[in-house]
């Protein structure tokens, strides 16, 4: 009678795989909850006790290290003298030993931090030619039907069961390395002194950023993110840069509190604006460069009208994405098959941002924008007004997202104009200009780092800029403050920039 050890904290399922076992012919062995679980349900099963000739001791931390166990989970049955060994020491062969572990992430402590759990599950999948084990519950239930139809498990589930359980003891010790890594709060560090990444492949792409490259989606084990939850309606299947687009679209829209568009086209928006209906939030925001919007990602805060739907769909579009779509909104959309229609959840957000480099990681606290006003300053003669303070949040929110150097021109809550990506500001200066054709005249200009020379203040004013929201600390302050007063702009300094590469 093959032996199944079963020991989980999570006790979902346990008592329905138990059950199978028990009629397929299987000896339960268990301890503890499970056991309590398990027998309350009628389902015989031996206490481990029984088996090791040793009970529970130290509070619960030594159950099931004993060589009754580990023996009968590493011994190969074609080695005669792992055979003699185990009829020496009366040890009975373990088929299969089903485990989840402390849920160390949910409050990271040392007493949940498990032993007997990563050490059966690592010997199991050691001797996996010859024992099953189970480390996720979402695999009971094809497990079961395996061994009822055959008897056991075959060699090619058992080697798949065996690299999701290391995969699995990576994952957490990777946790319990990094809580240890963790700055403690009086510590002056604000990194970690070291980052152990355990990643899954959590989706296949269509391609990676050109068609000959592939390209998947990975995340944290033992992860989630708003990508997990999202319902595509329709559309090709995503790729590399679907995601990404969509990623910093989704991104920025979440940071407006009124109806709000975003559309981004190549990782940078082009079309941001808030109004006070969601139908002219995307109407403004596709009017800001309606050039540049053609194939573009559009990011909607509010669920999708038919008549957001109506208007959206002429233009060729790769990717929409929104809280809600309306069901007539979706009747619009099925006239595009290859438009991609997505419902999702707000994004997490992420403490630390990461790239690969060569070797490794650069690594460094995510950006966020602080609307706290306390820490600005005016700077000029010139006070904005209140319908310029809420321009000059709303640019500088804008762009902090853009990539440097970033001129954002703005007015009445929407981006007009917007410079990226140039190796020096006056450039940008002058493309937001172009984008904005004569409409951000009156409006006011953000940009993510100081202003190094007055060229670029002197070309915001020749657009008809009113005021100016920077960082400062230049060493020609004193000369672009100068210049804002010959022009009878406002300007405030925020002391933060926001650099984006």
């Amino acid at each position: 009678m093959p032996i199944a050890l079963l020991s989980v904290f999570d006790k979902a399922g346990i008592v329905e795989l138990a059950e199978g076992l028990h009629r397929a012919g299987w000896r339960l062995v268990s301890s503890g909850g499970t056991a309590a679980a398990v027998a309350a349900a009628g389902v015989p099963v031996t206490d481990l006790a029984d088996l090791t000739g040793l009970p529970a001791i130290l509070d619960h931390r030594v159950v099931t290290l004993h060589p009754k166990v580990h023996g009968g989970l590493l011994a190969d049955p074609t080695n005669e003298q792992h055979q003699a060994d185990m009829t020496a020491h009366d040890i009975e062969p373990i088929a299969l030993v089903v485990v989840n572990l402390y849920p160390f992430s949910s409050n990271p402590s040392i007493e949940l931090i498990d032993i007997g759990g990563p050490a059966m599950v690592r010997a199991a999948a050691k001797n996996h030619a010859h024992v099953g084990v189970v480390v996720n519950p979402a695999d009971y239930h094809a497990v079961l039907a395996e061994i009822t139809a055959h008897g056991a498990l075959t060699a090619a589930t058992r080697r798949r069961l065996a690299r999701d359980a290391f995969a699995a003891i990576a994952a957490y010790d990777a946790a319990i390395a990094n809580w240890f890594d963790a700055p403690s709060p009086d510590s002056p560090e604000v990194l970690p002194a070291g980052l152990h990444l355990s990643l899954e492949r959590a989706q296949p792409l269509r391609y990676g950023e050109n068609p000959h490259q592939e390209g998947a989606r990975y995340r944290l084990a033992g992860g989630t993110s708003w990508w997990d939850t999202a319902v595509q309606h329709q559309g090709k299947e995503l790729s590399y840069l679907n995601l990404y687009d969509t990623e910093a679209a989704w991104k920025l829209v979440q940071r407006f509190g009124r109806p709000a568009c975003v559309i981004v086209k190549h990782a940078n928006p082009c079309g941001v604006a808030v109004a006070d209906t969601i139908e002219q939030a995307y109407a403004q925001a596709n009017a800001c460069d309606p050039v540049s919007a053609f194939g573009g990602i559009v990011a909607l805060n509010r669920p999708v009208t038919r008549i957001v739907a109506e208007a959206l769909a002429p233009v060729f579009t790769e990717v929409v994405v929104a809280p809600a779509f309306d069901a007539d909104a979706l009747e619009v959309f099925a006239s595009k098959p290859n438009l991609r229609v997505l419902t999702a959840h707000a994004p997490h957000g992420v403490a630390l941002d990461m790239r690969s480099i060569d070797g490794g990681l650069l690594v460094q606290q995510a950006d966020t924008v602080s609307p706290d006003r306390s820490t600005w300053q005016v700077v000029t003669a010139t006070q904005p007004t209140p319908e310029q303070w809420a321009d000059l949040e709303f640019a500088w929110q804008v762009c902090a997202v853009v990539s440097s150097n970033a001129i954002v021109y703005a007015k009445d809550g929407r981006a007009l104009g917007i410079g990226a990506g140039q190796q020096n500001r006056l450039d940008s200066a002058r493309i937001a200009a172009d984008r904005s054709a004569g409409r951000a005249s009156g409006g006011v200009c953000a940009s993510d780092a100081f202003f190094p020379f007055r060229d670029g203040l002197d070309a915001a004013a020749a657009a008809g800029i009113k005021a100016v929201i920077q960082p400062g600390g230049s060493m020609r302050d004193v000369e672009v403050i100068a210049a804002a007063n010959d022009h009878g702009i406002a300007m405030v300094f925020t002391s933060e920039r926001h650099f984006r590469h």
